[in-house]
């Protein structure tokens, strides 16, 4: 998996934006496989969320519009929407997620993925990787 790589603010930790996925200005990524989406949040928003410890999405079989919320991720501070980063059906959720939500934070962009959309329009709002790392000050 190819990806760019940055050193973040004090603690110069180095996150990781793999370049085959798009995302949001909301902290989103998408993995598009033909008209199937895979979404979770990024590596910089699980980092400034800090330790997530619930997850809650109960949307599946629901539509959504890009950028309205279908679920929220809580961590020990504070909780912040998820935003879907482009319109469609939500076909699955993570269930491992119950459990252990804190896959989001040891593996945003594999084992702590939040939903599968059936894509029915990607918009042009998405961000290709290089222009996400902009974004967030890489």
């Amino acid at each position: 998996m190819s990806h760019i790589e940055f050193r973040v603010g004090k603690k110069n930790k180095r996150m990781n934006i793999p370049s085959q996925l798009l995302y949001t200005k909301d902290h989103e990524w998408v993995k598009i496989e033909g008209d199937i989406a895979t979404v979770g949040i990024t590596d910089f928003a699980q980092g400034e969320l800090g330790d997530i410890v619930y997850v809650e999405i109960e949307t599946l079989g629901q539509r959504f519009s890009a950028e309205e919320v279908f679920g929220s991720v809580e961590a020990v501070k504070t909780v912040s929407d998820l935003m879907m980063p482009v319109s469609g059906e939500v076909l699955s959720l993570n269930e491992a997620l119950e459990s252990t939500p804190e896959l989001i934070n040891t593996d945003p962009y594999e084992a702590g993925w939040l939903v599968k959309i059936k894509v029915e329009d990607q918009g042009d709002h998405l961000l290709s990787a290089e222009d996400y790392s902009t974004l967030i000050g890489g």
